[in-house]
């Protein structure tokens, strides 16, 4: 079965990007991308661009154009982050049914692992992130919920006849119970919506001559500020506690912190685990996902998620990280 990125050969690429009245010296780099299509296309006499093709059918032109709008506004805020490039005074463009935005080439390297001073100045990142995203809601973009993470994900692994079915029943059970208590978590926390990244790992955000910077806000939406925070975390609770200060000692400098979300991160963490198996189900008749990721859908696989639900309903029995 076709699958529409198949019709996108290195030729459409330079199609589309030449279509801009840009002329390229023909050299195409295939990025690891999967969501999208990413390629590092060579112009003549200038710096190389970065062009995202966005997978068909997923995101609304609006979605988008508030995504661009989102990232040039934080751009304008000196929060560093790499925005798409306004050109022809436009940030999106279509071509041959594809459409694609350009982006200046920015390396860098993702942050060390429970390094606090990184830690500190990501908080400062971060909270300035924030401070722009509390100032208005997103209007196009759908919001971080129990319902589309939680409840979605998991009708889509059981209706897609995913689960293998010696394992069925004990992965529907503990992974209802998980959104019981998800649910009920959520309920009792208050938590205010703003703009986020919404898919902020260290591999979003990278430094470069010292200065991190945050990439791909493809997956920006609503929801509680912690959901950009807890990815920075790892290791034991001692450890987590540790480098939890540190982000927030730097976070507070710009823009105020509820210590009250903190409850929310286990909850957070289980309902990323049911998205990410439903993300790979959604994305199975895209020829590039079985070739990255062979192992979804074996028995093993399903027996791992089972036991990594089952932790994480014992995690929502912990105490919750706390500030001192």
């Amino acid at each position: 079965m076709s699958h529409p990125f198949d019709t996108l050969t290195p030729d459409l690429v330079l199609d589309a990007i030449e279509s801009q009245d840009l002329l390229s010296d023909a050299r195409v780099l295939a990025l690891n991308s999967y969501e999208n299509r990413v390629y590092q296309v060579g112009i003549e006499d200038a710096e190389p661009v970065i062009a995202k093709f966005y997978r068909p059918g997923r995101w609304s032109d609006a979605a988008i154009l508030e995504e661009h709008a989102f990232t040039a506004e934080l751009a304008e805020c000196e929060v560093p982050v790499v925005a798409p490039l306004l050109h022809n005074g436009k940030t999106l463009f279509e071509h041959a049914g594809f459409r694609f935005a350009l982006f200046p080439r920015r390396g860098g390297r993702a942050p060390e692992p429970g390094n606090l001073d990184q830690l500190y100045r990501l908080g400062q990142l971060l909270g300035r992130l924030h401070a722009v995203g509390a100032s208005r809601p997103f209007v196009e973009r759908e919001s971080l919920a129990v319902d589309n993470f939680g409840h979605a994900s998991l009708a889509t692994l059981l209706e897609g006849d995913f689960v293998p079915k010696s394992l069925l029943p004990a992965f529907e059970s503990v992974a209802r119970d998980l959104l019981k208590r998800i649910e009920a978590i959520y309920a009792r926390t208050p938590h205010q919506q703003i703009r986020l990244h919404g898919d902020c790992h260290p591999g979003n955000l990278m430094c470069r001559d010292e200065v991190f910077h945050i990439v791909d806000l493809d997956d920006c939406r609503m929801g509680p500020a912690v959901q950009d925070l807890w990815m920075m975390l790892a290791g034991s609770r001692e450890e987590r506690l540790g480098q939890l200060a540190e982000l927030m000692d730097g976070y507070n400098e710009f823009h105020d912190f509820d210590p009250r979300q903190l409850a929310l991160i286990e909850p957070l963490r289980g309902l990323r685990l049911l998205h990410y198996s439903a993300w790979l189900a959604r994305r199975w008749d895209d020829p590039a996902f079985p070739r990255s990721f062979p192992w979804f859908g074996q028995e093993r696989y399903w027996g791992d998620q089972i036991l990594a639900l089952r932790e994480q309903c014992a995690a929502l029995d912990e105490e919750p990280l706390k500030l001192f």
